[in-house]
């Protein structure tokens, strides 16, 4: 795990989400909130070393095609949170730091 948001396409998809603890945030290049998610997923990806963080860039052509038909996005950003290949929490919108936090610790970290 490294501390720093991770860019996530189809090509390490299934690698990202099948460790231990990852968040993927789905976003476009257009989408206003989007573009205030990001530094939060910045402190967060500091703050949380053992978890992957990462952003999907939907608008990017070919770059998650297959993403995208595993998943339907009415809302962005929409964020992931997965344990082991399992999705265990689906957020729509901008989540504030201590509530995505608080959602990491408990559903990613050991208790």
């Amino acid at each position: 795990m490294s501390g720093t948001v991770l860019d996530v396409s189809d090509e390490n998809y299934k690698d990202f989400v099948n460790g231990p603890g990852s968040v993927v945030a789905y976003g476009l290049a257009t989408c206003e909130p989007c573009k205030t998610y990001d530094p939060i997923l910045e402190e967060i990806a500091a703050r949380f070393p053992t978890v992957k963080v990462g952003k999907a860039k939907m608008h990017v052509p070919g770059r998650c095609r297959e993403i995208k038909k595993t998943h339907v996005f009415e809302t962005y950003p929409t964020t992931h949170l997965f344990a082991n290949g399992k999705l265990l929490l689906t957020r729509e919108g901008v989540i504030e730091p201590a509530e995505l936090a608080a959602l990491i610790s408990d559903h990613l970290l050991p208790s």
